[in-house]
């Protein structure tokens, strides 16, 4: 059985909780004589977290007073059975009561290896501060302010094996996400949730969409898409093609992030990064096919992401082009793979979209299944300049 584990917020309010209780833990509660809310005792090297709803028991590694005013504490993260390259990443909460005066009761600070945005602002999102206010409000002694300052020691390195850059998140890693719990979709035995849910909507609806990615979901809800029609896909996008066709579905429009799902057009089922990863040179495949030339192939053959690569084929004009070929591929590969392996005809459509969730492209198939799905056709633009 696959393990569930937490996501990188929940311990980063772990540790800033155990900071702080541990500040406020006689025999050196902050500013001896006022009233404080936090006096809870001795201090255990585990601290119960509040997730909205659930509740977890994250562990401790180290807490320490450094003066009458601050404290320190770290904890390592655990995601459980996923592959993540945070696991076992520490993670120290820096906690500074001051008079509040003006200030807020909570004020959160981004470290050495904690993400900020372009323009500044620290890289916490809007889940982790929920979590860090719904954890650490309630201990705040009144009339003084917690400044809680997060420290990635190793973040701004493991940054750099993540796409961060290209969505805006620079010199480290970001709290982000919408739950606490992370649940292993990277372990095998989910598949067989992922089969049996797509056999429940194929009995309802026989003309399924396929959400790759979380921002599917947006996607599919501003298509006016059916939700009984939608099915989540994780990375096994190849196996579940193949249980549609199996259970006797009509089609499939995928519908995911080019970077993702471009990935079927060299023949790659399996989207997980940790089993194979060929963006580039897919899309380097398809310059070639559209009449590209050698200068436009190096261009996104040196790209460091899939976002760069079509930011270089719009500059030249190809953009376009090349993602009409891919989506065109993408179906075709697709409809192959499922006639190979169920023995069965799968009518399959494919749209791609970027990272804001603006469609890029989409071949003749989706749009006749768009049709099929939307109750109004949708404006949809082939590419948006």
């Amino acid at each position: 059985m696959a393990r569930t584990g937490y996501t990188l917020p929940v311990f980063a309010v772990a540790a800033a909780k155990a900071a702080l209780m541990h500040l406020c833990t006689p025999p050196n509660p902050p500013y001896e004589g006022r009233q404080g809310a936090c006096a809870l005792g001795e201090q255990a090297l585990s601290t119960q977290i509040d997730l909205l709803p659930e509740v977890a028991e994250i562990p401790i590694s180290q807490v320490a007073i450094l003066d009458s005013h601050s404290a320190l504490a770290i904890t390592l993260s655990d995601p459980g059975d996923n592959l993540d390259l945070t696991r076992n990443t520490p993670i120290w909460a820096w906690v500074k009561l001051s008079e509040r005066g003006a200030q807020p009761p909570l004020i959160l600070v981004a470290g050495e290896g904690l993400g900020k945005t372009a323009s500044g602002e620290s890289a916490i999102y809007s889940y982790a501060r929920r979590l860090f206010d719904a954890n650490l409000l309630p201990l705040i002694p009144t009339n003084l302010t917690a400044t809680v300052t997060i420290i990635l020691p190793e973040g701004r390195q493991l940054a750099q094996r993540t796409s961060n850059e290209a969505f805006g998140i620079l010199e480290g890693l970001a709290l982000l996400g919408t739950s606490g719990i992370s649940q292993p979709l990277s372990a095998a035995e989910h598949l067989e949730e992922f089969r049996q849910s797509l056999q429940d909507k194929v009995k309802v609806c026989a003309d399924i969409v396929f959400c790759i990615g979380s921002n599917g979901m947006q996607v599919a809800e501003r298509l006016g898409l059916p939700k009984q029609a939608i099915a989540q896909t994780g990375n096994w996008i190849g196996a579940l093609l193949v249980e549609a066709g199996l259970t006797g579905a009509n089609s499939v429009l995928l519908l995911g992030y080019h970077g993702k799902l471009i990935k079927l057009a060299g023949g790659i089922f399996n989207t997980s990064s940790h089993i194979a990863d060929a963006k580039l040179e897919i899309m380097s495949a398809a310059v070639v096919a559209v009449g590209g030339n050698i200068q436009a192939v190096q261009a996104v053959l040196e790209a460091k992401t899939a976002d760069a690569a079509q930011k270089k084929l719009r500059e030249l004009g190809l953009a376009e082009s090349v993602f009409r070929h891919l989506s065109e591929k993408i179906s075709y590969k697709a409809q192959a793979y499922v006639q190979k392996y169920a023995n069965a005809y799968l009518k399959v459509g494919t749209i791609l979209f970027d990272r804001q969730g603006e469609i890029i492209s989409q071949d003749s198939q989706a749009t006749e299944l768009l049709t099929l799905h939307s109750t109004h056709r949708p404006n949809l633009s082939p590419y948006h300049s």
